[in-house]
């Protein structure tokens, strides 16, 4: 490493952010990525483990220690390519990524682990500010067609990497625009989305199509092709592509089946989100959700519960709760038990910085509202017991609610696609396809593969990436026998 004994000479630096009581104020990304000072030092911490656990605790298996050493010694534009050598969009993990492969770091066993997510965004921030991040188109084609549905993260890495060795690749969205859920169920102020667009140039300049406002179904209901242009069959899509890659999100949301759901005021944060996400791109709606002036209640206590916090903050709601089913967790980990896995701990997001009134073990047994219209929630405290979970004696409360959103959580994908391609599914929903062995990736279908929420389910964005990754090896293998694409 750059600096042996670095790790016991220098602390860990969190990223500088605009003040909470400012940045509540617009819809921009408040991180500013590390100085080049800042980051040589925090390179620095990357100590002489042995055996990387960050290699295998990040699901593209970054080369960490490789590119930690790079940023020390100033290397950045080589730190660059070892970082994409195995990540297709670091400013998407560098970003919004949880970053297990800090769960994972040895010097995280007794001290604050080496922050790899920071020195991520500067590299890839680095390589935009600079130019070096540029198309590159394959050399040579082979006449092979690949269609690939859902233009979320793994879509998009299926299709650079298909495209980086010769196919034509033609990426189908059902939204106006490309992106998938990073485009409209990721806030502006955690990652914007000209970061997306600048993606879509470079895979353009290598070769790769979009076609937006596309369905691809069939016997779809009218209420779903209103929202696009065109349809397209899966017959068409067998007949014209020589493979097809469905790689669409899990955004089958759950819901919450008590008294008073179907008052006016009560929405999926799926609803919320891409609403705001489509203003800030300048679109102009009809009618759109707000929290302005009101008292806001999240159901659910995950990343989308935390991203309708933030955005009711900047609608300026009178005040927002966050419940969560499960109880408190502890709010440091038990390393020696958990370490080099995830751990179970209390995280506190930007969101909740900005003001949120937390609770858990809370479980919502009504909604009640006049003229139709949500006005409280009653709900009880719960607790665990043999397995099961009970609702504590005499603890049911009220909370004034005037708009409340759901945010549990989401079951399946939509499954309009995967049964207009007649795909076998799993017991949760999701196509059926292994990531191993001979035939990696391939539905029940002949030539149609599945990856990311598609086949896993919901996820982070950095396994979706993988499986991307991994899906276009295996469409290349079918394609052409062999491939030379990382696995």
């Amino acid at each position: 490493m750059g600096k042996v004994t670095g790790f016991m000479e220098f602390q860990r630096l969190q990223e500088a952010s605009e003040a909470p009581q400012s940045r509540t104020k617009h819809y921009k990304e408040f991180l500013m990525h590390l100085s080049d000072a800042d980051a040589k030092v925090q390179g620095a911490r990357c100590m002489d483990c042995g055996i990387p656990f960050c290699n295998t605790g990040c699901p593209v298996n970054n080369i960490i220690p490789d590119w930690n050493d790079l940023v020390f010694n100033g290397q950045y534009r080589e730190a660059l390519d070892n970082l994409h050598s195995t990540n297709n969009f670091p400013e998407f993990t560098g970003r919004i990524c949880p970053a297990p492969c800090e769960s994972a770091c040895t010097l995280g066993i007794n001290d604050d682990p080496v922050g790899i997510k920071s020195i991520e965004h500067f590299i890839i921030d680095k390589g935009w500010e600079n130019g070096w991040v540029v198309p590159q188109p394959a050399e040579k084609k082979t006449g092979k067609k690949v269609a690939v549905i859902g233009s979320g993260p793994a879509g998009m890495a299926a299709a650079q990497q298909l495209a980086r060795v010769g196919h034509d690749v033609t990426v189908f969205e059902k939204n106006d625009r490309v992106g998938g859920l990073l485009r409209y169920g990721i806030p502006d102020f955690k990652m914007e989305k000209t970061h997306i667009d600048r993606r879509v140039h470079q895979m353009q300049g290598e070769g790769v199509k979009f076609r937006t406002s596309v369905l691809v179904g069939k016997d779809l209901p009218k209420e779903v092709l209103s929202l696009a242009r065109e349809t397209m069959s899966p017959e068409q899509l067998n007949k014209e592509f020589d493979a097809v890659v469905v790689a669409g999100g899990a955004e089958w949301p759950r819901d919450l089946p008590v008294p008073g759901r179907e008052l006016s005021g009560v929405h999926y944060a799926m609803e919320f989100l891409p609403q705001q996400n489509r203003v800030n791109a300048g679109d102009k709606l009809k009618e759109q959700i707000m929290a302005t002036g009101k008292h806001v209640v999240v159901i659910g206590g995950g990343d989308t519960g935390s991203d309708c916090v933030g955005t009711s903050n900047r609608h300026g709601a009178a005040s927002v709760t966050q419940f969560e089913l499960l109880p408190q967790p502890p709010e440091t980990e038990n390393k020696p038990l958990v370490w080099p896995y995830w751990p179970t701990k209390l995280r506190t997001s930007s969101s909740h910085e900005e003001g949120c009134e937390r609770d858990w073990a809370v479980a919502t047994k009504r909604l009640e509202g006049k003229n139709g219209k949500v006005e409280k929630l009653i709900a009880a405290r719960v607790e665990w017991k043999d397995g099961k979970m009970v609702e504590v004696p005499d603890s049911e409360f009220e909370l004034k609610a005037d708009l409340v959103l759901l945010a549990m959580g989401f079951v399946s994908p939509v499954n309009s696609v995967l049964e207009a391609f007649g795909v076998d599914k799993d017991a949760r929903g999701n196509a059926k396809a292994t990531t191993d062995g001979e035939g990696c990736y391939l539905t029940s279908v002949p030539k149609v593969f599945a990856a990311g929420d598609m086949r896993r389910g919901q996820s982070l964005v950095v396994w979706a990436i993988r499986e991307g990754r991994q899906c276009a090896r295996a469409v290349d293998e079918f394609l052409m026998g062999s491939s030379v694409l990382p696995r």
